[in-house]
């Protein structure tokens, strides 16, 4: 099933996307109360909405977290010369990062000049764990969708600040639905990419993951309890603009797009400004 958050009348509502239409289901509340409800399917309500008149809302908009993981492929670890990381390495974001499919990336010109993509996996967990074994991990897991973990990277590396290069306001696009787990039954057999304007910037393969879905979701979930609605993202494979020679950085009236297998694409404009 795909499941998406769209606006109706400036409010949130849940609907199952078919047949290139969202139907509204019978249900008052977002994703995070639907998934932590039990996320047991519910009659549809009303008309179908074509999905080109449709506003999509990213997928979940109020998660308790959302958890990047950094350097989690080995082939972005080789075109940056690292070496591969003995455990996964954290970093928060903030529900203020969350956008939309169609809306913009939005950074300030004083701020950074030197903004990034990063085509990752996102997974969504389904329901509450602690200490989550990792073969039990995957029935944890609510959903898949696709996200961009846009990074200002003169933040986070030059200035040694990871969480707040990775966490200005609209830097983590989501979307465009949750694909349920159920049809995404191996997340490390998925192809994924980003485009460019149209350029085929990163093309990549969730079999290079250096820790899988279940490794992470093990892991993560000895630190803290993971609750339903939470957010992992997962890592980013080769061909990001800061290791490129020359670096490529997002521009103003840019478009990226990530593409992953099985959960189809989150595009978005960017729009740089100066306060």
């Amino acid at each position: 099933m795909k499941i998406a958050q769209f606006y109706e009348n400036k409010r949130i509502r849940l609907g199952v996307v078919q047949s290139g239409s969202i139907t509204p289901l019978d249900f008052e509340g977002d994703m995070v109360g639907f998934i932590g409800s039990g996320g047991v399917a519910i009659p549809l309500s009303g008309q179908p909405i074509a999905l080109d008149r449709a506003r999509l809302a990213p997928p979940v908009t109020r998660p308790d977290k959302i958890i990047g993981i950094g350097l989690n492929y080995k082939d972005h670890a080789a075109e940056q010369g690292a070496p591969l990381p003995d455990e996964p390495r954290i970093f928060a974001m903030f529900p203020s990062t969350l956008i939309g499919p169609g809306d913009p990336i939005t950074w300030d010109a004083a701020l950074t000049s030197q903004v990034d993509y990063e085509a990752e996996l996102a997974v969504i967990i389904g329901k509450t764990i602690k200490n989550c074994p990792e073969g039990e991990a995957l029935e944890a897991v609510f959903g898949y969708t696709c996200a961009n973990d846009v990074s200002a990277r003169d933040i986070q590396l030059q200035k040694a600040q990871l969480v707040r290069g990775k966490a200005l306001d609209t830097f983590c696009p989501l979307g465009p639905w949750i694909v349920t787990a159920d049809e995404i039954p191996d997340p490390g057999a998925l192809y994924i990419r980003s485009w460019l304007n149209g350029e085929l910037m990163q093309d990549g393969h969730t079999s290079q993951l250096i820790f899988g879905v279940p490794a992470l979701i093990a892991f993560l979930s000895r630190s803290f309890t993971l609750v339903p609605g939470d957010v992992i993202l997962t890592g980013t494979p080769k061909g990001v603009g800061a290791f490129r020679n020359p670096p490529v950085f997002l521009k103003d009236g840019d478009t990226v797009t990530i593409e992953i297998e099985g959960l189809d694409r989150l595009t978005n404009p960017c729009r740089c400004h100066s306060l």
